[in-house]
C-alpha cells in the first residue's frame, strides 16, 4: 500500500526500520555467529578541536530513540557549544541499539546544524528581534524539529502553526503578499485594514509594505490607512533590492518626518548574519528564513571505541571511552575517561539513559537558557557569513 505522504513513520524510526540496510545484514551475521559483545560508542564530530563552536540540539528525540532498551547513556547538556570530542556516549550490548544508528544520528545532526545557524543569526543581531520563517523551506514533516532548534539558538519567535503546536509555543504572522495582491493594485489599503479588523487583537499590526510601489510609498500609505500601526515589513526581493540599507534608511526617514516615529521597521528576505550585522543599527526586528532552516547537518559519527572493556576503534578514531569537560577559561577539553580532568574543570558529560530508562528532563526554556549561558561563557562571537541563503 502506497503511503499518503513519503514519511517514514514515529514506530518504523522506533522499530529500527528507519536503518542503513548494511546494518540489517550486521545483525543477522551476529545472530548467525550468536557474538553480542559489550560496547561502548560515542558520537562525534571531529576528533580534535577545530576552532569552530557547534550547538547541540535533537537530544530530546534520542534520548525518546533509546527509551525501553537496554543500553545506558551520557551526553552533553542540550544547548551546550562543544568543539571537538564526543557529544554522546552509549554502552551496553552491541546488538540492542545496532539499528538505531542510522535514525540516532540524524536525530542529532540535523538540529544541531539548524540551532548552530540560529545561534549565528542570534548573534549577528542581539539586540533585535530575530524570528524563524524558515519551515516553509523544508519539508514539512520536520517542521517542529527546524522551529525547535531555531529557538534552542535563540530566536524570538516561529512562523509554522503545527510545529508550535507540536512543540508547546505559539507561532506567530502577520500578512503576505499574496494578502495584498487578492485586494487588487492600487487598493493596498483596503488590504491592510481589512487585516487590522479581522486578526485577533494580540496579532502585531506589521503591514507588509513592498507589494506594488515604492517601499516608502507603502509605507507611509500603511502607517496613515492603520491607527496605532505597529510596524511594516519590507520583504524587497534581492533582484530588486538594490542598496537595502538605504531602502531601510529612507523608510524610517519619511514615516519620522510624517510624526510616525513608532512605527517600527521589521526586515526579511534571503537575510543572514552579514545582513543582519549590517542593518541592525536600522531595523528593528527581522526574519530569517533559509540560512537557519537550510542549515547542513553536522557531520556527526557513532563510532566503536571499546568493546568489551578494552579499547577498540578504527583507524582514524581515538579510541577508548573519553570524558569531556569545560575549563575554567571557557575551554573544551576532551580526555579518557579513566584518567583525571583538568584542575577545576566541569564534566559535561551527563547521564541520559540508565538501563532503558529516560532519566533527564527536556524543557526548551532551560535549553536556551543554557546555549545563552554558554555562549557568554566561551566568549562566543559568531560568524560572518551570507552563504545559504535564498
Amino acid at each position: 500500500m502506497t503511503e499518503e505522504f513519503d514519511i517514514v513513520s514515529p514506530e518504523a524510526i522506533r522499530d529500527g526500520r528507519a536503518t542503513d540496510a548494511y546494518f540489517d545484514r550486521t545483525m543477522e551475521a551476529l545472530e548467525h555467529a550468536e557474538k553480542n559483545p559489550d560496547v561502548v560508542a560515542e558520537v562525534t564530530a571531529n576528533q580534535f578541536a577545530t576552532g569552530t563552536w557547534k550547538l547541540l540540539a535533537g537530544l530530546k528525540d534520542a534520548a525518546r530513540l533509546l527509551d525501553g532498551r537496554a543500553v545506558d547513556a551520557d551526553a552533553l547538556p542540550e544547548g551546550q557549544l562543544f568543539d571537538g570530542g564526543p557529544v554522546m556516549r552509549i554502552e551496553g550490548s552491541y546488538r540492542e541499539f545496532c539499528r538505531l544508528e542510522t535514525a540516532l544520528l540524524g536525530f542529532l545532526s540535523h538540529p544541531t546544524g539548524v540551532a548552530t545557524r540560529a545561534l549565528e543569526a542570534r548573534h549577528a543581531a542581539p539586540e533585535s528581534t530575530v524570528l524563524s520563517f524558515g519551515s516553509r523551506h523544508v519539508h514539512p514533516s520536520i517542521a517542529a524539529m527546524i522551529e525547535r532548534a531555531a529557538l534552542l539558538g535563540g530566536l524570538d519567535g516561529i512562523s509554522n502553526v503545527a510545529a508550535g503546536e507540536v512543540i508547546g509555543r505559539e507561532a506567530g504572522g502577520t500578512m503576505p503578499h499574496a494578502l495584498v495582491i487578492c485586494f487588487g493594485r492600487g487598493n493596498q489599503e483596503e488590504a491592510w485594514r481589512a487585516f487590522d479588523e479581522a486578526v485577533p487583537e494580540e496579532t502585531p499590526r506589521i503591514a507588509l509594505t513592498d507589494t506594488y510601489s515604492d517601499e516608502t510609498d507603502e509605507a507611509l500609505r500603511a502607517a496613515e490607512a492603520v491607527a496605532d500601526l505597529d510596524g511594516v515589513r519590507l520583504d524587497t526581493t534581492g533582484s530588486r533590492r538594490g542598496d537595502f540599507r538605504h531602502i531601510i534608511r529612507e523608510v524610517r526617514w519619511t514615516l519620522d518626518a510624517y510624526g510616525h516615529e513608532d512605527v517600527d521597521l521589521f526586515i526579511s528576505g534571503g537575510l543572514g548574519p552579514t545582513e543582519l550585522r549590517d542593518l541592525r543599527d536600522v531595523a528593528d526586528g527581522f526574519g530569517v528564513g533559509s540560512y537557519v532552516a537550510n542549515a547542513d547537518p553536522l557531520d556527526f559519527a557513532l563510532d566503536i571505541v571499546e568493546v568489551d572493556g578494552e579499547p577498540a576503534a578504527k583507524r582514524g578514531k581515538l579510541t577508548g571511552k573519553k570524558s569531556v569537560y569545560r575549563t575554567a577559561d571557557g575551554g573544551h577539553h576532551v580526555g579518557l575517561a579513566d584518567r583525571e580532568g583538568p584542575a577545576n574543570a566541569e564534566s559535561l558529560m551527563e547521564p541520559l539513559v540508565r538501563d532503558g530508562d529516560v532519566v533527564r528532563e527536556f524543557d526548551l526554556d532551560a535549553a536556551v537558557e543554557c546555549a545563552a549561558t554558554d555562549a557568554e561563557r566561551v566568549g562566543y562571537e559568531g560568524v560572518d557569513a551570507s552563504e545559504g541563503r535564498d
